[in-house]
């Protein structure tokens, strides 16, 4: 089977690498909130996700929509081909081999359990995502609690009672502030969700709807991480609001916008919008780890 250049160009296109910065605060966060880390581990299990997991679930995405206008990180995606399908077999199959190899069952089993839901979210037999309610809950508990979970699980050098920890808070948060984003990454293609016979939630809630749904998500995680971080951590709340003040000042200042003039509910405001998390949260989750994690007394 031969494929000439433009297809494996469009294949690795599609696969949607640089996307995987908008998805590693999750991986960073539970990095930093994990107490005790074999690094060896770390790295592998950021490899796993981000170079084949999320690639491979990128790509069978695009491979069952088939998509002409624009999508997450690609503004003009090419149709996909047959190449595309048998990249992300062979993903899934080398992350599950590494993973079972050089990690715990425990990662092996959410992680899979991660790629199968991916999977029935896209998939045309079963298309969770053509659901409003369905497909929100995927991504809130899979790319939330369970990728969180799995995350701690892969990287930890002890035996981790994760549900019996503290963990679950960020967990739970992390669930929260993927559910608030969620509705945002659609709220620019509700034409395109139509035309594809989906219902999405942003098109069930409407663009203020959106909006609205995410300020309250957001806020419900913001709640959930000041117990955390000052009950039960006793860090400070304050510096997870300072990092994260140019993002929130960007989803008041494009709220205002698009309630003015829906065509600012744009793919260009919606890049800007995860630009600017992936920068902030990234930054400090990154912070935190090197603060819980660096032995200061060594200098």
């Amino acid at each position: 089977m031969k494929f000439d250049q433009q297809t494996i160009k469009n294949t690795i296109i599609l696969l949607r690498i640089p996307f995987s910065i908008y998805l590693m605060p999750v991986y960073f966060f539970a990095v930093s909130q994990t107490e005790e880390i074999d690094w060896v581990n770390a790295l592998i299990v950021f490899l796993v996700l981000h170079l084949l997991v999320y690639p491979a679930s990128n790509g069978y995405n695009s491979f069952m929509d088939r998509d002409t206008e624009s999508i997450g990180g690609i503004e003009k995606p090419p149709l996909p081909s047959n190449l595309l399908f048998w990249c992300t077999l062979a993903m899934d199959f080398i992350a599950v081999n590494v993973s079972l190899f050089f990690l715990n069952n425990t990662f092996t089993t959410l992680m899979i359990a991660y790629i199968l839901m991916s999977r029935a979210y896209s998939y045309k037999g079963i298309r969770l995502k053509k659901y409003p309610i369905p497909g929100f809950l995927t991504v809130f508990i899979f790319q939330g609690f369970v990728t969180f979970w799995m995350v701690s699980e892969g990287i930890s050098s002890s035996m981790n009672t994760f549900l019996q920890s503290d963990l679950i808070f960020p967990a739970i948060a992390t669930s929260f502030m993927i559910g608030g984003a969620y509705p945002m990454s659609q709220i620019y293609q509700h034409k395109q969700d139509a035309d594809s016979g989906d219902l999405s939630i942003s098109m069930m809630l409407g663009i203020k709807g959106t909006f609205y749904f995410g300020m309250v998500l957001f806020g419900l995680a913001g709640g959930i991480l000041f117990y955390y971080f000052e009950v039960l951590q006793h860090g400070s709340f304050l510096t997870y609001i300072l990092f994260l003040l140019p993002l929130l000042a960007w989803f008041q200042i494009w709220m205002i916008k698009t309630f003015k003039n829906e065509k600012e509910a744009s793919f260009h405001n919606l890049m800007r919008m995860n630009n600017i998390s992936a920068v902030c949260m990234n930054f400090c989750y990154i912070f935190f780890a090197i603060q819980n994690h660096l032995d200061f007394s060594l200098f």
